[in-house]
């Protein structure tokens, strides 16, 4: 039996428990998830979702009703951790008055020792904890939740594993989440996620390329290929090939590969991609999405400082200069390009001038969006072990410094458009104008305008009359 048709199993046995508690209650029993953090968190809620759907578990929108309630967190940033606990702490209340309530926590805050240990300690009411890598054993963690004791606590230091196609409930129809590979070897020093998403692990092509199909017989016109660093997928493979480790049925392909294979799927109308690191950002790639039909030209190309010296620190492994001509080769292959970034302020020993660098980098690229972050410590990263800590009203300082010309330079971009006819996927109903639905992009950006809820999932021309800063309001032509 292999580890999915275990945990096959092991939902069974779940669902033979829950049966015997919803005779016993009368009632059906519900669950609430609360996602934190990414794309890969919320693709990881979707399985969670999925596994309690299949069990029996049916959902309930409103926390302090349901009798299961499950936080997949994040631990990118300490407020991140701040929110998972303030959580907890209303949840010891819902547990006393609902004796039926179980509380789980997973995801990647669950790999840090020390947000364990408080949990236990600070929060024994807690009924489950496991981490990023076994997010499939969901069935199988709940199985000895019901048959045992106190609080079950299931982690993983490390893993080769790689366990997918279990149920999955996905919050839209028409598009998908799809993970190639998880983990990330890059150790930048400002950041946790190598140490609690593990080293990079690739899914085979062919396994991804059969998800992708199977997704679009089920309705999927739209794929978010997703990983820390989707641009170096493939490369354990080769590693493992040189070493000869790697299993003989395994094909070793490049990312761009990749997306030329995705892209002969009958159906398929859209693919998008992310994380890219721009250290491993090829040329081929670039030609893959100029020459495409379904790529989106979206590119989110996480910068996080101007400084070369501050990138030398973080472990970045490129220069200002060598983004700075990336990001313009991007613009000129691809002109109608949309380029996002990621942007730290605050990193140890920044200085006003190294602000100055970040900022010319961003006047010279001209980004369409950008996500900008002040600094937060993570213990057990060497830029938390720094002394030249950046003191608060600095960065607060330099913060919005950044954030100012990255909207005026958005919104600048978001401009560009107004006039012209472009394909948008209809994503939702607008709920701020009746009568509106909301459409996203290829670039990422949103337009609402005049249409009905029968629309839902199509790709649709519209027209952008006008533009709000980052949005736009439209018209279908």
């Amino acid at each position: 039996m292999d580890e999915r048709e275990r945990q096959l199993a092991y939902i069974e046995k779940c669902r033979e428990l829950y049966e015997k508690k919803v005779e016993e209650l009368g009632r059906k029993l519900s669950f609430h998830v609360t996602t934190f953090g990414c794309q890969m968190n919320a693709r990881d809620s979707e399985k969670l979702c999925g596994i309690l759907e299949s069990i029996g578990y049916v959902q309930e929108d409103e926390e302090e009703k349901a009798d299961l309630i499950l936080f997949n967190t994040c631990t990118v940033r300490d407020n991140a951790n701040q929110r998972v606990y303030g959580h907890l702490g209303v949840l010891k209340k819902y547990k006393r008055l609902n004796p039926e309530l179980k509380i789980g926590i997973c995801g990647c805050m669950m790999q840090e020792k020390t947000a364990v240990e408080k949990i236990r300690k600070s929060y024994p009411y807690v009924d489950i904890i496991f981490g990023t890598h076994n997010v499939f054993k969901l069935a199988e963690i709940m199985y000895h939740s019901y048959t045992s004791e106190g609080m079950i606590i299931d982690l993983w230091e490390e893993t080769e594993q790689i366990v997918e196609d279990l149920p999955v409930d996905r919050k839209y129809s028409f598009k998908s989440g799809v993970n190639i590979m998880f983990g990330c070897n890059n150790f930048c020093s400002y950041c946790i996620v190598p140490y609690v998403r593990g080293r990079e692990r690739s899914r085979r092509p062919s396994d991804i390329v059969t998800e992708i199909e199977k997704l679009v017989a089920d309705g999927v016109v739209e794929v978010m290929l997703l990983g820390q660093n989707v641009n170096s997928y493939g490369l354990d493979f080769v590693k493992k090939q040189k070493n000869g480790t790697l299993e003989e049925d395994v094909e070793v392909i490049t990312f761009p590969e990749l997306l030329k294979r995705i892209e002969k799927i009958d159906g398929l109308k859209r693919i998008r991609f992310m994380t890219s690191h721009p250290k491993d950002l090829s040329d081929e790639l670039i030609e893959v999405m100029k020459n495409s039909k379904k790529i989106c030209h979206h590119m989110h190309l996480p910068l996080q400082s101007g400084s070369s010296r501050l990138l030398a620190d973080m472990n970045r492994h490129y220069t200002k200069e060598q983004y700075v001509e990336l990001a313009l080769k991007l613009r000129r292959e691809i002109p109608d390009i949309a380029i996002t970034t990621d942007i730290i302020v605050g990193y140890p020993g920044e200085t006003k001038e190294d602000v100055d660098e970040t900022l010319d980098v961003i006047r010279t690229v001209q980004y369409d969006n950008a996500f900008t972050f002040q600094y937060s410590k993570r213990t057990g990263t060497p830029a938390a072990a720094r002394e030249d800590q950046v003191e608060k009203a600095q960065v607060q300082e330099q913060f919005d410094r950044v954030l100012s010309l990255v909207q005026e330079t958005s919104k600048a971009r978001t401009a560009l458009l107004e006039g012209q006819v472009l394909s948008a996927l209809v994503e939702d109903v607008d709920e701020q104008q009746e009568g509106y639905v909301t459409g996203r992009l290829g670039n990422n950006n949103c337009v609402h305008f005049p249409g009905s809820i029968a629309l839902i999932g199509s790709i649709v021309e519209v027209k952008l009359t006008k533009c709000m800063g980052f949005y736009y309001i439209g018209e279908m032509v």
